[in-house]
C-alpha cells in the first residue's frame, strides 16, 4: 500500500475535521484550506476544517493531487458517506416536482414493529413513526404532549427489528427519566436492558440513558459504546443543545453524532430564540447540508415559505391534532403599591447609568435583568439575592445599593414593606381554586420566592421542586396524591420539561417569566397535553406587574412564540403571543431582548 500522502480525522472533539500532509504536500495542503471557509492553518502540515464545511464542501478534495493515497478516518468517512446520502435525501424531500418517498402504509407498520413491540400508537403517532422511516435521520417537532417518547422507541424498534442498529443511547433533562423509563415498560414485550448513566454501569445495555448535565464528561465513553455495535442517538428536548458547538451540551452532542448511524431529535419547541436555533438543530441531524438547508430556506424571511420548504424534513403533530380542550390563557396586570414604584424606579436610575455603553456585555446586561425581574416581583428579594440552586446564569448576589443613595434608604426600609402583590394575587387564586377541589401549580423563576410562597400558602400544604430539592419525587406524588395538598410550587427550570400533571392539576399561575419561550412553552404543556379529560377546563394566569420589565417579557415572549408558530406552521403558538388582559381578583437573552431592555432603561430615566 502507498504511503498516504493526507490523513483525514477527527480533531479535537469531533466538532472539527483535522488533515494531516505528508512532507512535500506543504503548498498543496494550503492551497486546498483556500478552498473552504473555516480552514485554520495550524502548522505547515496540519490545517482543520469544520466538519459542516468540510462535508458541503467535499468535492475540493477532487483538487488533491494524489487522491489514491489520501487515507480517511474509518467513521468520518462513513460520516461523509452519510453525507452524500443524506444531501440527495434532503434534495429529493424539498423538491417538489420529484417523486416523494412514499410512507409505509399504516397497517404495515405492525410488520415494520415487530412482535416486540405491544403499545398502542395513535393514529398521528403512527403517521410520524412511518415518515421517519422513511428519513435516514429525523426531526420530531411535535407539541409537548404528544407522545415523542413513545414515537421515538417506535423508530428505534423498527430499525432494531430490522438489523440496522442494536443500542439506544438517549440524551435527555434529568426530568424525562420517569417518562422514559415508564414508556420502556409500556412498550416492549421484553424490554431491552437499560442503563441510567451514572449507576453502576451495565456492561450488557442495550439503552443507555443520562442527562445533558453529565454529557460532556461521559462524551469519550459514550461515543466507544455507540461506535462498538450499530446504534442510534435520540436527543429529547433537543432544543438544550440550540447553542451548537458554542454551548457545552451541543458541543458534547456533535461530539457523539458522527458515531452514530441514526440520529433522532425530538422537541416540541425548535427555535425558541430564531432561526439560529433551526440551524444548529438541522446540523446536528444531518451534518454539512441540514444546516445549508435551513439558511437557505429561511434566509429570505418569509417564514411561511420557510415552512412549507423544511416540512419534510420533520414531523410535526399540533396541538388541534391532539383533540384537547381549548386551554385558557391570560395576563393579569397589577399595579405596584407606591413604596414598590419607587424601588423599582430607583433601581432602574441606577442601571440606566451602568448598562449606558454595556450594550455588547450580555453577562452584565443578564445581571441586570435579573435584579429588575426579582424588583417587578417583590424588593424584598434584592436584598438576599438568589440561591445556589438557580440555575447559573441566573444567579446574582444581594444588591448593595451605595449609602447616601435613595435605593440605599428604601432597601433599608425594606422589611416593613407590604406584601407583594403577586403573593396576594397567588394566595387569591390558590385559594379560590381550592375552594372548588381544584389544584393549582405555581411558577417562580427565584427559589426565595418559591420559599415565601411556601409560608404564605402554608394552609394549603404545599409541595415543592426546585433545584436544591432532595425528595423532587415525593414531592410529585404529594401533590398527585394526597387531597390535603392544593398546591405546587416549582420553577421552569426545573420543572418545565418531562413531568405530566395534567391528570392531577388543570390550573397554572407564572408569579415571573424570563426571556426564555421554549422554556414558557414547554412549562404550558405540564397540564395540557395527551390523555387529558375532555371535560377539564385548563386554565393559565400570567402575573404582571404594570410599568415594569414584565411588560418588556411579554412583548419579547409574543415575537418569539409568533416566529415559532409561523415556522411550525401552526396557529396554537401564534395565538400565544396576544393574551387576554384579564383583572386581578384579589436568563434565555438574545440581541433583540437586550436592545428591549435599553428601551425600557432609557424610558424609565426620561
Amino acid at each position: 500500500m502507498a504511503e498516504s500522502s493526507l490523513e483525514i480525522g477527527f480533531g479535537d472533539g469531533v466538532i472539527a475535521a483535522r488533515l494531516r500532509a505528508s512532507a512535500g504536500y506543504e503548498s498543496d495542503l494550503r492551497r486546498l484550506g483556500l478552498k473552504f471557509r473555516t480552514s485554520v492553518q495550524r502548522s505547515p502540515t496540519t490545517l482543520e476544517i469544520e466538519i459542516d464545511d468540510l462535508l458541503v464542501n467535499l468535492a475540493a478534495l477532487a483538487t488533491w493531487p494524489a487522491p489514491e493515497t489520501v487515507r480517511w478516518d474509518k467513521q468520518l468517512a462513513a460520516l461523509a458517506t452519510d453525507s452524500a446520502a443524506d444531501a440527495q435525501t434532503v434534495a429529493q424531500q424539498l423538491d417538489p416536482a420529484a417523486d416523494q418517498v412514499s410512507n409505509p402504509e399504516p397497517g404495515t407498520l405492525a410488520d415494520l414493529l415487530g412482535p416486540g413491540w405491544m403499545a398502542d400508537l395513535t393514529e398521528f403517532q403512527r403517521r410520524d413513526v412511518a415518515k421517519l422511516l422513511t428519513l435516514r435521520h429525523g426531526a420530531n417537532f411535535s407539541v409537548p404532549g404528544a407522545g415523542k417518547t413513545r414515537v421515538g422507541l417506535a423508530v428505534f424498534q423498527a430499525l432494531r427489528h430490522a438489523g440496522k442498529v442494536e443500542r439506544l443511547l438517549i440524551v435527555g433533562p434529568k426530568s424525562s427519566y420517569e417518562s422514559w423509563l415508564y414508556e420502556v415498560e409500556q412498550c416492549f414485550a421484553a424490554p431491552p436492558r437499560m442503563d441510567v448513566y451514572g449507576r453502576a454501569r451495565d456492561p450488557a445495555a442495550e439503552m443507555v440513558l443520562i442527562n445533558y448535565e453529565r454529557l460532556d464528561g461521559a462524551s469519550a465513553e459514550l461515543g466507544r459504546w455507540l461506535a462498538a455495535k450499530p446504534s442510534m442517538l435520540l436527543l429529547d428536548e433537543a432544543h438544550r443543545m440550540k447553542l451548537g458547538a458554542e454551548g457545552i451540551y451541543g458541543a458534547a452532542c456533535l461530539a457523539l453524532g458522527p458515531r452514530a448511524k441514526h440520529r433522532l431529535i425530538l422537541t416540541g419547541t425548535p427555535a425558541p430564540n430564531g432561526v439560529k436555533d433551526l440551524e444548529n438543530l438541522f446540523g446536528f441531524v444531518w451534518p454539512g447540508h441540514g444546516r445549508q438547508k435551513v439558511v437557505q430556506a429561511v434566509g429570505g424571511g418569509d417564514l411561511a415559505k420557510a415552512s412549507q420548504v423544511l416540512r419534510p424534513l420533520f414531523v410535526r403533530t399540533t396541538k388541534g391534532e391532539l383533540g384537547l380542550p381549548p386551554v385558557n390563557t391570560t395576563i393579569r396586570p397589577l399595579p405596584m403599591p407606591p413604596l414598590h414604584r419607587e424601588v423599582y424606579e430607583a433601581l432602574i436610575g441606577r442601571f440606566s447609568a451602568r448598562a449606558a455603553g454595556a450594550e455588547a456585555d450580555f453577562q452584565a446586561l443578564g445581571k441586570i435583568i435579573i435584579y429588575l425581574l426579582m424588583a417587578a416581583t417583590s424588593p424584598a428579594l434584592l436584598s438576599v439575592g438568589t440561591t445556589r440552586y438557580e440555575p447559573l446564569a441566573y444567579r446574582v448576589p444581594p444588591l448593595e445599593a451605595p449609602r447616601g443613595t435613595p435605593l440605599f434608604d428604601l432597601m433599608r426600609d425594606l422589611p416593613s414593606y407590604e406584601m407583594s402583590p403577586k403573593y396576594r394575587e397567588v394566595l387569591a387564586i390558590v385559594a379560590k381554586n381550592a375552594a372548588c377541589g381544584r389544584k393549582t401549580l405555581v411558577w417562580s423563576t427565584f427559589i426565595r420566592s418559591l420559599n415565601t410562597l411556601q409560608r404564605i400558602l402554608a394552609e394549603f400544604s404545599p409541595a415543592m421542586v426546585h433545584g436544591g430539592t432532595v425528595d423532587r419525587d415525593e414531592q410529585i406524588e404529594l401533590f398527585r396524591n394526597d387531597s390535603d395538598c392544593m398546591v405546587l410550587l416549582s420553577n421552569p427550570a426545573t420543572l418545565g420539561e418531562g413531568i405530566s400533571l395534567h391528570h392531577d392539576c388543570h390550573d397554572a399561575v407564572y408569579v415571573d417569566r424570563d426571556f426564555a419561550a421554549g422554556r414558557f412553552l414547554q412549562s404550558l404543556d405540564r397540564i395540557h397535553r395527551l390523555g387529558l379529560d375532555p371535560s377539564a377546563e385548563t386554565r393559565i394566569t400570567v402575573l404582571a406587574s404594570e410599568g415594569s420589565i414584565d411588560e418588556i417579557v411579554e412583548q419579547r415572549l409574543a415575537d418569539k412564540l409568533q416566529f415559532m408558530g409561523q415556522v411550525l406552521d401552526d396557529p396554537a403558538v401564534r395565538e400565544l403571543a396576544d393574551l387576554d388582559e384579564e383583572p386581578a381578583v384579589g436568563g434565555g437573552l438574545d440581541t433583540r431582548d437586550l436592545q428591549a431592555l435599553m428601551g425600557h432603561l432609557r424610558a424609565g430615566t426620561a
